[in-house]
């Protein structure tokens, strides 16, 4: 069989869309035989380096497109991290704090998401860190930056068309991050000398529309949007009936 090249989200593809933290026994160990079969697998995710670690430690994956793109995991160490642009993130927090949103940022690879208010959301992957009379300006970089903008207010923060940000259903922030995947993958891919051609991806969300982007074969999950369904090759069981398993037998990969 020809060598396959996998990249994997995390949220919503690899765990359920139902809510937990944790993977199905039944795709880990579809994985698994995946891998023994010699195809190669990999996180695709938009989470940070920090806390996309543990799972890719977890399936035995050597390897990991993660922060939207912008970090690269090769044979298990972390090759590339690039942060958000700088002075962008500035302009932007300037315009929350301008309209009275709360603002929070992670400047470095940790888990963690340090913010000058006391009712800031929290978040279920990072540490909330409450730092009074923080400003954003005396930390050199951002990796992530979150806005507790509402809903269609987003046309209040001008900057925000000039950076890539997503927002998820179980959480009141706008996530300013990258969101690049294809970017990550095509870097890999070139770095083992393989064909666009040999690579599947897996993917629900807005912040998979740059993987879809018909490079490669693309499988949308049966509870991903409708958007990215609509640019999927092939749409298998939701990510709570084990659709990574439905896809991979479908075609015979395992």
């Amino acid at each position: 069989m020809r060598k396959k090249y996998f990249f994997f989200d995390i949220d919503g593809t690899l765990i359920p869309e139902t809510g937990g933290h944790e993977i199905s026994e039944k795709v880990r160990k579809a994985l698994e035989e995946l891998q023994k079969q010699g195809h190669f697998c990999a996180i695709a995710t938009g989470r940070g380096h920090c806390e996309a670690e543990k799972i890719r430690k977890s399936l035995g994956f050597a390897n990991m497109v993660c922060d939207g793109g912008n970090g690269i995991v090769l044979n298990h160490e972390l090759v590339l991290l690039e942060p958000l642009p700088y002075e962008l993130c500035l302009q932007l927090i300037a315009e929350c704090e301008d309209c009275g949103y709360e603002w929070g940022i992670s400047p470095e690879d940790k888990c963690s998401c340090l913010t000058p208010y006391r009712d800031f959301p929290g978040f279920a992957h990072m540490d909330l860190m409450i730092k009074e009379g923080l400003r954003a300006e005396d930390y050199p970089q951002f990796m992530k930056v979150f806005l507790s903008c509402p809903p269609g207010h987003e046309e209040k923060l001008p900057t925000l068309k000039k950076l890539e940000w997503c927002r998820y259903q179980d959480h009141p922030c706008i996530f300013v991050e990258p969101a690049d995947k294809a970017k990550g993958i095509r870097y890999i891919i070139d770095y083992f000398h393989a064909s666009y051609e040999d690579v599947v991806v897996f993917g629900d969300g807005k912040n998979d529309f740059s993987m879809f982007a018909g490079e490669w074969f693309c499988i949308a999950m049966g509870n991903a949007i409708p958007e990215l369904k609509a640019k999927a090759d092939y749409v298998t069981l939701s990510a709570s009936r084990d659709g990574i398993v439905y896809a991979l037998k479908h075609f015979g990969w395992i």
